[in-house]
């Protein structure tokens, strides 16, 4: 069982910055792809942005050109810059982590991020 830790949420003013970190277990490379999902009240979970274990990125149409995805293997840690952001980018943020050979999808403790206009 994969464990993920997120750190990094907070509260930030419209137009500022905020980098998560997620935390894995175990070798993100062992992980086929690891990603970041937000809810909002009142809404369900979407997906943010994605990285795969040969460093593959691909984002969300919301937050393209604003968001950047990346990793360091060397701790184990995938990140999610988020710039330029948004009140409507205010949500609890949630890391995930996919495995495809034998199905198995992780989930985070989720860190909350509020973008105040």
């Amino acid at each position: 069982q994969v464990q993920l830790v997120e750190s990094g949420g907070g509260l930030v003013q419209a137009g500022g910055s905020l980098t998560l970190s997620c935390a894995a277990s175990e070798s993100i490379f062992s992980i086929n792809v690891m990603g970041w999902y937000r809810q909002a009240p009142g809404y369900q979970r979407e997906w943010v942005a994605s990285i795969t274990n040969r460093a593959k990125t691909n984002y969300s149409s919301s937050v393209k050109g604003r968001f950047s995805i990346f990793r360091d293997s060397a701790k184990n840690t995938i990140y999610l810059q988020m710039n330029s952001l948004e009140p409507e980018d205010t949500a609890v943020y949630y890391c995930n982590g996919q495995r495809t050979a034998v199905p198995q999808n992780y989930w985070g403790q989720g860190t909350q991020v509020t973008v105040s206009s």
